[in-house]
């Protein structure tokens, strides 16, 4: 299973959030802990702590590129990464008519009783973010090409 498929079925049928998943996928490749990649994905899951802002994968990439672009120079590991995460922002919005928030994205707004509502009824997650075409491929894939 490449990364791609495994940021997907962990968020699908691992028991992990979005930003868990992708950073959980790519993090062994770094050396990272599977618990300490849980732990620092956690954070940005639904949208930043469940606020339903900035997607959880692009932001749970964001933490992947740092690994990715690490560098000793400092300033250097500063521009390669918001260059890369600029690139991994623009490609997203241009498959997604501009958007890069959860509630934009899902359709509703997780931080309302009525949005919540239709996520869940709806099963938003299952048709936008984990599904054979959905949101955590794109990521996957537009990180796949930045790293």
């Amino acid at each position: 299973m490449n990364r791609v498929e495994k940021t997907v079925d962990l968020h699908r049928n691992g028991g992990l959030s979005c930003s868990q998943a992708i950073v959980t996928a790519y993090g062994e490749s770094y050396g990272m802990d599977p618990e300490m990649t849980k732990m620092l994905g956690r954070p940005w899951a639904g949208g930043i702590g469940h606020q339903a802002l900035t997607c959880g994968y692009l932001t749970g990439a964001a933490l992947v590129l740092a690994l990715a672009l690490n560098n000793k120079d400092e300033g250097k590991s500063r521009r390669d990464l918001d260059k890369a995460i600029r690139i991994l922002f623009s490609r997203f919005k241009e498959r997604h008519g501009g958007a890069t928030m959860c509630k934009e994205l899902l359709g509703a707004d997780l931080t309302t009783e009525e949005g919540l509502k239709k996520i869940l009824e709806e099963k938003l997650v299952a048709k936008y973010c984990h599904s054979e075409d959905g949101i955590g491929r794109d990521v996957a894939g537009i990180l796949e090409e930045l790293i």
